[in-house]
């Protein structure tokens, strides 16, 4: 891809104001980081055709075949206090669901806290880190979208699926990769101007795992219960057999087990 091409009526205003595309890095969000230290980067978005290193979530590996999906970062370096990352990790979720909508007119599902599904099967992360660079603290949101290829099966923790096979048909990258910039900078601006539970009843409405009964690890406990609830600033709300509500925040948290209720 090419950076003139996903620019070319892009028509944000911060997210996408500049783009720079690579054939392979290390890590797109590694390069967004580098970027950090300059001056006027807010809203640069790296795209790569391929990673060395990819990273996702808890130092897992994010492994996509080159030149078949999407892998890129957005740099956030103003007003970023304004912006929580536990919203960000859930807007973000929530803007590639919308965007194959969008795009494709297939039906995404969100799983807590940064997955996208089709028919059960993973096809999109979200990894948002935060850090303090050149005095300021900014934010990278990293997310990888599998379009026309899924990883090899020895790579992956639960089944994987891409766009062109749920679809049929081959799906035009640089439209999709739009259309996730357009509805990033919407979410963005709303969680800038306090409005979270607009962005809560849109996560909600695309979330499968509501009152499943689910196990979650996070830092050296495990949590067993049933999901009441997603806050954009409290994280996942379980009820555990005793009847005690639980928040879990995204850092840190993982979800061992899924029991679909009857």
């Amino acid at each position: 891809m090419r950076a003139d091409n996903i620019e070319q009526g892009l028509g944000t205003r911060r997210v996408g104001r500049s783009v720079l595309c690579f054939e392979e890095v290390d890590s797109t969000n590694d390069v967004a980081w580098d970027s950090a230290r300059q001056a006027d980067t807010d809203g640069l978005v790296v795209f790569a055709e391929a990673q060395r290193r990819g990273r996702g979530r808890q130092g897992r590996s994010w492994i996509s075949p080159a030149g078949r999906n999407l892998l890129f970062s957005v740099l956030l370096t103003d007003r970023t206090e304004l912006l929580p990352a536990e919203a960000v990790t859930i807007a973000a979720g929530l803007t590639v669901a919308e965007a194959i909508e969008e795009t494709t007119g297939l039906s995404a599902e969100l799983k807590w806290p940064n997955d996208v599904l089709l028919d059960g099967k993973k096809i999109a992360g979200v990894l948002v880190e935060r850090r303090s660079e050149g005095g300021r603290v900014a934010m990278v949101i990293g997310i990888g979208l599998n379009v026309g290829a899924t990883p090899p099966e020895t790579s992956l923790d639960q089944p994987a699926g891409c766009l062109q096979d749920a679809l049929g048909e081959t799906v035009n990258r640089c439209a999709v990769a739009r259309s996730v910039l357009r509805r990033l900078e919407t979410w963005i601006e709303a969680i800038a101007a306090g409005r979270l539970s607009t962005l809560h009843e849109a996560w909600i409405a695309r979330c499968g795992m509501l009152h499943e009964r689910i196990t979650v690890e996070a830092g050296r406990h495990r949590y067993t219960g049933r999901v009441a609830d997603v806050s954009p600033l409290l994280g996942l709300e379980l009820i555990d057999d005793h009847g005690l509500r639980i928040h879990l925040p995204a850092a840190g948290a993982t979800i061992l087990r899924r029991t679909p209720s009857p």
